[in-house]
């Protein structure tokens, strides 16, 4: 056998991923097919990303396109839109700039874990957190979301803990669910993280995944768990708020709320630990790009209108579906109780949405809002219709 162990597994937990993917690359050049899938944008870029990169696109200096690591600039703007959002005090020299939540996920991994941890993810949760884990020899151990609202069940977790946790992935607001949990869960969690902690004579880390933060929908509120326990990371992605994924740029930023010998060895291991992943840095074009960009956003009325004409006509025909509070995706039960089946149906009819079955839920379905609103008039005939049906 050629490959690694571990690349052997991270490939078999992603396969359903993959699989899927190339299906649906396989009807991309096709005319009537209406795509729900992934996030991907269905309109040209939003102007705001292609002029910030164009302002920056002509060298000012001979070293202007040469290595870079952690831009000052990028991590200042970043600091300040942390400061900004979130009321606690970052610092430049807390943030990292990655490729994208990957790249920081992927940093904050190799900063805290070991080689044989086990890293708690949420389930139904991100798709590829299980690959990402295998990949980097860690232990995926999943704690499932409440299966009536998706709420952050922290019995699940402080279930799921052992002496060889050493990190808990939160995600809000929710891929896939949408929900955004409030500042009382997190102190709820930062209860049950500093108990284990002593218990087990280990720090438990915590790594909220932001990616979504900026995208939240009827003036809902945000909180990061950054503020109810010092031991947290945040991973953050432009691709979602840009609308952008191909264009990789991110950042991990440590909560000011560490104790300072902590929050001191972390910064100092930033650089060298993003060369030692594989050059984790993003180019240079995006990072001279970051103060533009931190202003630059997905059209919010817009996406609530889509939001709400899918959600209150699938509502309407019968189906079982949670009301995003944020991300720019719809979650429901698919009529019938199984979600292939009722995908591989509407795929006959050119309608493709995400089963449930990558999100380890077989009986839900994921629709992304990122189509367009003609897409969306379209399709909902055939969706209503596919409810009515069963």
């Amino acid at each position: 056998m050629a490959m690694s162990e571990r690349a052997s597994t991270a490939q078999a937990s992603v396969d359903r991923v993959t699989a899927f993917f190339a299906r649906i690359q396989a009807v991309a050049d096709d005319p009537d097919a209406m795509d729900f899938t992934f996030g991907n944008p269905h309109e040209m870029a939003l102007p705001g990303l292609t002029d910030a990169m164009r302002a920056q696109l002509e060298p000012r200096s001979v070293d202007w396109y040469a290595y870079k690591t952690n831009e000052r600039p990028a991590q200042e703007a970043v600091a300040a839109g942390l400061r900004a959002e979130l009321g606690l005090d970052f610092e430049p020299e807390d943030v990292a700039m990655t490729q994208g939540a990957f790249g920081a996920i992927a940093l904050a991994l190799a900063l805290v874990a070991d080689a044989g941890d086990e890293v708690i993810i949420p389930v139904p949760g991100w798709f590829c957190y299980d690959p990402m884990l295998h990949a980097a020899s860690l232990v995926p151990v999943p704690a499932a979301l409440d299966p009536i609202d998706f709420s952050l069940d922290i019995d699940a977790i402080a279930r799921a803990i052992t002496a060889r946790t050493r990190v808990v992935i939160v995600n809000s607001p929710s891929n896939p669910t949408g929900r955004v949990f409030p500042r009382e869960t997190w102190d709820e969690l930062a209860v049950v993280l500093e108990r284990a902690s002593r218990t087990h004579g280990r720090r438990i880390w915590l790594l909220s995944d932001e990616p979504y933060r900026r995208i939240r929908f009827d003036g809902i509120g945000f909180a990061s768990p950054v503020a109810s326990y010092p031991w947290t990371m945040i991973d953050y992605s432009y691709g979602k708020v840009l609308l952008a994924p191909g264009q990789r740029l991110g950042y991990l930023a440590l909560s000011p709320l560490l104790p300072p010998d902590d929050r001191e060895e972390l910064r100092a291991a930033f650089m060298p630990i993003q060369l030692a992943i594989g050059w984790g840095f993003p180019n240079a074009l995006m990072q001279y790009s970051v103060p533009a960009l931190e202003t630059v956003s997905i059209d919010m009325a817009e996406l609530t209108r889509k939001r709400d004409r899918l959600y209150g006509a699938l509502s309407d025909a019968g189906y079982t579906l949670t009301r995003p509070e944020g991300t720019f995706y719809l979650w429901g039960s698919a009529p019938g109780g199984d979600a292939h089946r009722f995908c591989d149906a509407l795929a006959e009819r050119s309608i493709h949405l995400m089963p449930g079955t990558i999100f380890d839920r077989p009986g839900h379905f994921r629709i992304s809002l990122t189509a367009t609103m003609e897409t969306i008039e379209r399709a909902l005939p055939e969706l209503v219709a596919a409810a009515r049906a069963t």
